[in-house]
């Protein structure tokens, strides 16, 4: 049954529109009012000023952070519902501290977003940017492009989206190899792949395709030294987040001449400064953090977050990642 008191939900930066007009906003009518700004708030106190009310905050965007000074001038914040499976926007052991509950959606769009890196890597190795922008200027360059079929992926990170790439890859014929803090001959069987060590991977792989959470323990996972491990010819897709790669070496690399190039969908700065040192490489393909937002897996991320909201307010709150 509905709360007997109706609360305050409030989305306090919906741009790019993620939220706004979905039909699953109507199911939370009988619980409170949802209030949702379609700009990004310009500062720290604009965002608090946006959300003081509110007891339910659904995170839409994840440019929108809630770091501790934040969440310690909200005394009436009971929860908030991302629209997405990371959680690194919100200081999770401050809420943890606060009582704030924080679910996240882990696995929702797996499929979009492997699909998109997937799609990335084939960009990458036909040199589809490369190619389109020597066309624009007017130059038929010949250059080689590379087969994907009978070649190794590594994966770092097999949660849902590692083991859903892993699955593609298999399918068109690919050997597949990965790495994980936990890995286990269950797991493993279960995937279709093999284990190995962070370096074994990096040394055996032909693309290296980045699927891990963002902690103190992945932050830097590949800096300088870990992307010279790395085939001179290899191909890196990052999923995960933009700080799991030293991006000044990753640049240095590919500047170099050092792979056949790079398929970013995330960035350390979101978004991406115009003079970003990486938009000097020309074997890069490169996306807005758009991995899943296909129309499809929008309304999915849509429909969890109110599923996450009525499960809070109905007493059984599910997904809580600040335990």
């Amino acid at each position: 049954m509905p709360p007997p008191e109706r609360v305050q939900i409030v989305v306090p930066g919906d741009d790019p529109v993620q939220i706004a007009g979905s039909p699953s906003l109507e199911r939370l009518a009988p619980y409170g009012a949802v209030t949702i700004h379609d700009t990004r708030p310009e500062s720290g106190a604009e965002k608090i000023d946006r959300v003081g009310d509110a007891e339910i905050i659904i995170n839409s965007r994840s440019i929108v952070t809630w770091r501790e000074a934040e969440l310690r001038a909200l005394p009436k914040l009971r929860m908030i519902a991302t629209c997405s499976i990371g959680t690194d926007m919100v200081d999770l052991e401050v809420a943890r501290d606060l009582g704030i509950v924080v679910s996240n959606q882990p696995g929702r769009t797996a499929p979009a977003v492997a699909e998109h890196m997937f799609a990335l890597m084939f960009a990458v190795a036909k040199r589809a940017a490369f190619q389109t922008a020597e066309l624009k200027a007017g130059r038929w360059t010949r250059k080689d492009n590379v087969t994907l079929q009978g070649k190794v992926l590594g994966v770092v990170g097999t949660g849902a989206i590692g083991a859903e790439m892993a699955r593609l890859a298999r399918a068109i014929g690919m050997e597949v190899i990965a790495w994980t803090f936990n890995p286990s001959d269950a797991r493993a069987e279960s995937l279709g792949l093999r284990f190995v060590g962070l370096d074994a991977l990096l040394r055996g792989a032909d693309v290296v395709s980045l699927h891990v959470k963002l902690t103190e323990d992945t932050r830097g996972l590949l800096g300088a030294r870990e992307l010279a491990l790395m085939k001179d010819e290899a191909i890196l897709l990052n999923g995960a987040r933009g700080a799991v790669v030293d991006m000044a070496a990753l640049h240095d690399a590919l500047m170099a001449g050092r792979f056949t190039g790079a398929g970013l969908d995330v960035f350390p700065d979101e978004p991406l400064p115009p003079d970003a040192p990486i938009l000097q490489c020309e074997q890069v393909v490169l996306t807005p953090h758009a991995a899943d937002s296909t129309p499809e897996a929008v309304e999915l991320l849509n429909q969890g977050a109110v599923d996450n909201v009525i499960a809070f307010l109905e007493g059984r709150p599910q997904n809580n990642v600040a335990v």
